[in-house]
């Protein structure tokens, strides 16, 4: 299968096959150790959100292939084309297409990444299966299936609003702590326009204040920026202390620094005999944290911190929960989510006059034409002539 010889025992499991195909010489004497490395650092080369779904659609995949009877790997053209239409026909109870195109797309990627690993030529880039995809995408829009349904944008008020709320809802230093979290996720993540996977892969030595700028955070990687160049976003001191993202990472920083060192009786202290938080506290002393803790984390019911970093899916609940408790209508908060805080930067620096090019300094995206599209979605009225026409 690899076209070449290995000695028996000489490469593990997870070193794969790619590594080693098309190349005519003898697999080289080397350790397990050091090919078990090379392995990993083969497998790091793609971020763990995309191994996790690429792992799971080839599950899907080779589980099809089984009932079906045709072989997953190297699979034929004709057999991915056919599990293309399989899926966009399958209907769910309330008659609407399970599968939307971005999964199908997705899933033909998984196949073609496992080939590449395995050392075949990928089945997913022949015609069959280019075209039988296309089909499918134009079939779902002709009838308006499964269209792109995007979080909904938080603008600034939305934030100033909800933050506004859970500091009025606050009953006790319990409370406290879970506001303190949740208004600095909200204020840096609009403020700095995070993915909430950037949120949560923050440590505290990824953060600093500045005496000019507010904050410096520093993206160690990124959705964009996976081999870890790294990046700092400045987000700076605004003129209402209730809504300054710098603010909100001094009080959230508080109560890491006081639980990290004295525990929670440290952080009872620091809430109950804390000031009333009527003016900026960013001007101050920063709060000094570990540089390789994780800055947002759980928080249980006693109040303790957890030792591990927050999820993606943690920010996304905190998101909703907080727009309910500021009194949003439960039909939009279902249309909010993580994403909600990035796509609200955005628009609202469209609406505020800003070009796509100082957009992309804060967001990181890497062309004009990703920053154009919500633009296009959420702003169709920005530098439109239908504004001028003097109806």
């Amino acid at each position: 299968m690899l076209g070449m010889t290995i000695d028996q025992g000489l490469r593990p499991r997870e070193l794969p096959a790619a590594a080693v195909t098309g190349d005519p010489a003898v697999f080289p004497d080397l350790s397990e150790a050091v090919v078990g490395r090379i392995g990993r650092s083969m497998a790091e080369s793609r971020s763990e959100g995309t191994r996790r779904t690429y792992a799971s659609a080839w599950r899907r995949f080779t589980h099809w292939c089984a009932t079906q009877g045709h072989a997953p790997l190297p699979a034929h053209s004709a057999t991915v084309a056919a599990y293309l239409v399989d899926a966009a026909d399958t209907i769910g109870p309330d008659g609407v297409r399970v599968y939307a195109p971005a999964t199908l797309t997705k899933w033909v990627a998984a196949i073609a990444h496992h080939h590449s690993r395995a050392g075949h030529e990928s089945p997913t880039g022949q015609e069959i299966v280019r075209a039988t995809l296309s089909g499918i995408r134009r079939d779902y829009a002709a009838v308006g299936d499964r269209p792109r349904n995007p979080r909904a944008a938080l603008l600034t008020a939305d934030i100033v609003t909800i933050v506004a709320a859970a500091r009025n809802a606050v009953d006790g230093w319990a409370d406290a702590v879970l506001e303190r979290r949740d208004s600095a996720l909200i204020l840096m993540g609009f403020a700095g326009a995070f993915r909430r996977s950037e949120l949560v892969g923050l440590d505290g030595g990824d953060v600093r204040v500045h005496r000019h700028d507010g904050v410096h955070v520093r993206l160690r990687r990124s959705k964009t920026d996976q081999e870890g160049d790294g990046t700092v976003r400045a987000l700076p001191i605004t003129d209402r202390h209730d809504s300054c993202p710098p603010c909100a990472y001094v009080r959230w920083a508080q109560v890491v620094a006081a639980f990290d060192t004295r525990g929670r009786p440290g952080v009872i202290r620091l809430l109950t005999t804390a000031e009333p938080f009527e003016t900026h506290v960013c001007r101050g002393a920063s709060p000094r944290i570990a540089a390789r803790v994780p800055l947002f984390r759980s928080i249980r019911k006693n109040g303790n911190l957890s030792d591990t970093a927050l999820s993606g899916a943690a920010v996304h609940k905190a998101i909703r929960r907080r727009a309910a408790q500021a009194g949003y209508d439960p039909d939009q908060v279902t249309q909010l989510g993580g994403h909600s805080l990035r796509a609200g930067f955005v628009t609202q620096a469209f609406r505020n006059g800003a070009d796509a090019h100082a957009i992309m300094r804060q967001t990181g995206h890497t062309t004009p034409e990703m920053v154009e599209a919500y633009a296009r979605e959420r702003t169709p009225l920005v530098g439109n002539a239908v504004t001028i026409l003097g109806l």
